[in-house]
């Protein structure tokens, strides 16, 4: 089913809603949809419009707040993508299991190296593509939800750094990671100042993927000293101006931060891992509607037996799930080795607890919804 952005807005926020929303955030893993031929999947089946999943469709603004310009391809055959960006990194991408490419290379490592690339992240007119803000007005008009991204105070560092000079230059070299996270929250102002002036920003977007299983690469404190001062600065303004959802996303265990991150302004969280220690009934039971939850469905559980799955299912899709705040999914890509069979009966039980009806052949929802 097609939410409308009013309806999906009123769920997240814990607001009046007129049924529970399930979805699959990402899609299939490259590679399963051949196992899933082999096993007999319908056509619909293999594009994902067969299980008629929820979705609400999306725009962007129109204002770009991060690094311009796309990658340019140096190299292709069959197996592996080679592409350079505006960094100067060489971006590579194995085709056969993954579907973004791996930089290989970073170009900052001291503020004197920053300062090379500062010019490329800072404001200019060219961030803002009119035409592309007022296609963002009409489809907001026809029900569809319209998204701002900004860089993520970690994920900006780590693309310009590398993960291991990152983490150790919040402690070695703050006056550049204040820098970084300036630069960038001065361009993300200048750039939503204009946009919204004409056109409401429905849901505020920031990639961070910054955790594992162990935990987040960085801890309360560094949240707090420099990327809340950040997030800060662009939330108040866009949630001045009538945006209602800050929605971060991250893989891996956020235990540690999310009070942080709540005080930073965002209130909404994907894809909440299980394999990573994510546990939606318990962040929900601590935070209640303070975070609205998407995913937090254990992928991996769909390998193993029915059993395991209802097990998994009753527990997440448990009553208190079950008033707002949640888009159950999930927590990532359809893993492969998941059997077709399994799948089906995840999609059919699913349905079945949170009271919509079962599958009929003439529903066709789908749109991925990790944004």
């Amino acid at each position: 089913m097609r939410f409308h952005r009013e309806q999906f807005l009123e769920l997240l926020l814990f607001g009046s809603c007129e049924r529970q929303m399930f979805c699959e955030l990402f899609g299939p893993l490259v590679g399963l949809d051949k196992e899933w031929r082999e096993q007999g999947a319908t056509p619909e089946e293999l594009d994902m419009t067969g299980f008629d999943w929820d979705y609400v469709p999306y725009v962007e603004c129109g204002g770009q707040t991060g690094l311009l310009g796309a990658p340019v391809t140096i190299y292709e055959d069959a197996e592996t993508l080679v592409q350079r960006d505006a960094l100067g990194r060489t971006l590579e991408l194995c085709k056969a299991t993954a579907t973004v490419p791996l930089p290989l290379d970073f170009p900052v490592k001291t503020a004197d190296d920053w300062l090379r690339f500062k010019p490329l992240f800072e404001f200019s007119e060219e961030r803002i593509d009119w035409r592309a803000v007022e296609t963002a007005r009409e489809r907001q008009r026809e029900g569809v939800l319209v998204v701002g991204r900004i860089p993520g105070g970690w994920d900006i560092a780590r693309e310009l750094m590398g993960e291991e000079v990152a983490a150790t230059a919040y402690y070695e070299q703050p006056e550049l990671m204040h820098d970084i996270l300036n630069t960038i929250g001065s361009t993300a102002v200048r750039v939503f100042e204009r946009v919204t002036e004409t056109l409401t920003i429905d849901q505020l977007f920031v990639h961070e993927d910054l955790a594992g299983k162990s935990g987040p690469l960085v801890g309360p404190k560094q949240v707090r000293e420099f990327i809340k001062p950040y997030y800060r600065r662009v939330w108040n303004l866009l949630s001045n101006r009538g945006t209602r959802l800050f929605n971060l996303d991250s893989d891996g265990n956020l235990t540690a931060v999310i009070e942080p991150f709540l005080e930073c302004g965002v209130n909404a969280m994907h894809p909440m891992e299980p394999a990573a220690g994510m546990d939606i009934v318990a962040v929900r039971k601590q935070y209640g509607s303070r975070l609205a939850l998407l995913g937090g469905i254990d992928k991996h559980v769909l390998r193993r037996s029915k059993e395991e799955i209802r097990r998994e299912l009753e527990y997440k899709m448990q009553p208190l799930m079950q008033q707002g705040g949640t888009v159950f999914g999930l927590d990532h890509r359809i893993p492969n080795g998941t059997p077709l069979e399994n799948y089906r009966y995840y999609v059919t039980l699913g349905r079945e607890l949170l009271g919509l009806p079962p599958l009929d052949g003439r529903g066709k929802g789908w749109g991925r919804m990790g944004f």
